[in-house]
């Protein structure tokens, strides 16, 4: 499978990844106290199969026998990704709430991350919401051809850690196309034993720093799914599908 695609892939990609966006962007109108993140997980999934897609989450990890079983993550204040929608779990006033969705459309795969605000929430959540997403744009300015991925983690890391956050070292930021995670692992921390990637035009990757108010260390929740941090804290999440193009990139999930 190439690492580049084609011309007629990342249409495709652009077309199913603003679709995404337009998706997201809902489904943030509708995160308020009182709901659940299962109501939240039903819309998205009817929104995507309206939009002509498949939910991309949905069943993924179906050979270990414990598939994915919803369309987005959905994942509260302490809790890093991967978090299983449910009935019973009630956005309450002051949580910040991530939605991490994609779709499968005409062959290729969207994904994304934003964080919400229910309601009022403190100037911590404020302000680790505000870093996940500058580390996302920060990193995003290293990512053109002929630089390199360690330019991108070296500049993720840099920008967290300036504002008194870590990065999670156990997930990364990855590539994404005719499968929702390709080639190659990008790390959002650099580390100089990792085998750096030269960067050409062509290249589709999902970018997603991923970031705790306290320790990196991070859990498995009981469900088997739902990761944590290890010392309660906050966590924060901002992600974007991009394609690299010939004079730099450009970000495909946007409405």
């Amino acid at each position: 499978m190439s690492i580049i695609k084609t011309e007629k892939e990342i249409a495709i990609m652009r077309e199913g990844c603003g679709k995404t966006a337009q998706i997201v962007e809902e489904l943030g109108k509708n995160v308020k106290p009182g709901i659940s993140t299962l109501e939240i997980d039903k819309l998205a999934e009817k929104l995507i199969l309206n939009m002509g897609g498949a939910p991309a989450f949905k069943g993924y990890g179906k050979e270990s026998g414990h598939p994915f079983p919803a369309t987005i993550c959905a994942s509260v204040n302490n809790e890093v990704v991967h978090g299983i929608p449910k009935k019973e779990r009630i956005l309450q006033e002051g949580d910040i709430f991530k939605i991490d969705t994609g779709m499968i459309y005409n062959g290729m795969f969207t994904d994304m991350t934003r964080a919400f605000a229910v309601g009022e929430i403190s100037d911590e959540k404020k302000k680790i919401i505000s870093v996940a997403k500058s580390a996302f744009y920060e990193g995003l300015k290293q990512i053109k051809p002929d630089g390199f991925l360690s330019d991108y983690s070296k500049a993720v890391q840099k920008y967290v850690e300036k504002n008194n956050f870590s990065v999670v070292r156990d997930l990364t930021s990855h590539g994404i196309g005719k499968k929702l995670h390709e080639f190659p692992q990008i790390l959002n921390y650099y580390h100089k034993e990792y085998k750096d990637l030269k960067l050409q035009a062509g290249m589709t990757f999902a970018l997603e720093p991923i970031i705790n108010a306290g320790s990196p260390e991070i859990i498995t929740g009981e469900d088997g799914w739902t990761l944590e941090t290890m010392d309660g804290s906050l966590s924060g999440h901002w992600e974007n599908t991009i394609v690299i193009t010939e004079k730099g990139s450009e970000i495909l999930t946007l409405p």
